[in-house]
């Protein structure tokens, strides 16, 4: 589970709720101008957010031109990118919704379907939004962890979501580890689950999987059962598009849609965002070429990490999960100093673990000459000179 945070401060006014004070803080990343300012590095590399280091498709630039001419006024219902989507995916656009990143997603999902003492099934480590949002409905979360080999363990998952439960969560491939849930197993853990559970598959690093062949297709595996469910995916990783916050869901049934949508902010997809995913879907020949080069530099990455003796859990997204034997927290703190950002995990149990995005080669070569640097550091010399008769 997650770190419980340290009791918030009294302010005048209402008190919140006890549910939001007792939620452990996001673990979000650095950005680079918080690292150059606070240790004075002149050469950041950004490696602990999981952001496509080739950015997006030169089609979101000519997309975007059209902003300025829209600005002033609110978006429309995103008929125009949801119709894209649909014929992209070969979906119903009424089985579309989409949000400010598939982090708002991820909450409408709570604020809809989660009462308090509601049971929540995922994993641990994991997205921590997973559990931040159902605690903050009161839902009673239950996080499998990983097994030791860094692989979902399909017995304790099924045993997990075999009493009454709400909701079923997990990332495949999963994030932080990195894991993917294959297909008979996705197929058993789904049987397993009560006929009014809603199942929720993130697939945020679905563009990098799907070069593995065993990668399954979770929509056609929901498919072959009646239960519940959404899948959700983003403009956020492969697609180069961190900055403007859009993601989508794709639902079993418009009703699940629908019920989302009474809650979903108002214009909540802004002009720019759904302009330059527009942009994307027409540049994919980009996003094919980025991502497959990004798992070629994942694999050569991480030969070059166990080669230093270091435990690299196997990844099918854009990173790496790797074990160091001192705390997370102190590593991360030595990289910052390099001037190189990862992120360090916190989840009981996992704090010897960090994640590393897999950025440009010269990124990758930095942040290994850095990690070689604090993990071996040089043995300090006598600078000391002879004394002048």
């Amino acid at each position: 589970m997650s770190a419980k945070p340290a009791s918030i401060a009294k302010v005048n006014g209402p008190a919140c709720r006890p549910e939001v004070a007792q939620l452990a803080p996001y673990n979000a990343g650095l950005s680079t101008e918080a690292v150059r300012s606070r240790y004075g590095a002149t050469t950041i590399t950004k490696l602990g957010s999981n952001e496509n280091p080739y950015g997006p498709a030169p089609a979101v630039a000519t997309a975007l031109q059209e902003l300025v001419k829209q600005v002033a006024l609110y978006p429309e219902a995103d008929q125009k990118l949801k119709a894209a989507l649909a014929a992209r995916l070969h979906e119903p656009a009424s089985c579309i919704l989409l949000g400010n990143g598939s982090e708002q997603i991820i909450r409408m999902i709570a604020e809809a379907y989660i009462n308090p003492g509601d049971r929540v099934v995922t994993v641990v480590p994991s997205f921590g939004l997973h559990i931040i949002t159902a605690e903050a409905m009161g839902g009673k979360v239950e996080a499998v962890p990983m097994t030791p080999a860094c692989t979902f363990d399909l017995p304790a998952l099924m045993k997990a979501v075999s009493t009454p439960l709400k909701v079923l969560i997990f990332a495949n491939p999963s994030n932080p580890v990195g894991c993917m849930m294959k297909a008979d197993d996705m197929r058993a853990l789904f049987a397993a689950c009560p006929p009014d559970c809603l199942i929720v598959v993130d697939e945020a690093y679905y563009e990098y999987a799907r070069f593995d062949a065993a990668y399954p297709d979770a929509r056609t595996i929901l498919r072959e059962q009646e239960r519940p469910w959404l899948v959700l995916r983003t403009f956020s990783k492969a697609y180069g598009l961190a900055g403007l916050r859009i993601g989508y869901a794709i639902g079993s049934d418009p009703a699940i849609i629908d019920s989302l949508g009474r809650i979903r902010d108002p214009f909540n997809t802004n002009i720019a965002a759904q302009l330059a995913a527009l942009g994307a879907l027409e540049g994919l020949e980009h996003m094919d070429h980025s991502t497959g080069r990004t798992v070629e530099a994942r694999e050569k990455l991480r030969g070059e990490m166990e080669g230093m003796g270091l435990t690299v859990a196997p990844s099918y997204g854009n990173f790496l999960f790797f074990r160091t034997e001192r705390p997370s927290g102190d590593i991360a703190e030595a990289l910052l100093h390099h001037g190189v950002i990862v992120k360090p995990w916190k989840e009981a149990g996992y704090t010897h673990w960090l994640r590393v995005s897999v950025g440009l080669p010269d990124e990758n070569a930095r942040f290994l000459a850095a990690l070689q640097a604090v993990l071996h550091p040089a043995p300090a010399t006598d600078t000391v000179g002879e004394c002048v008769k």
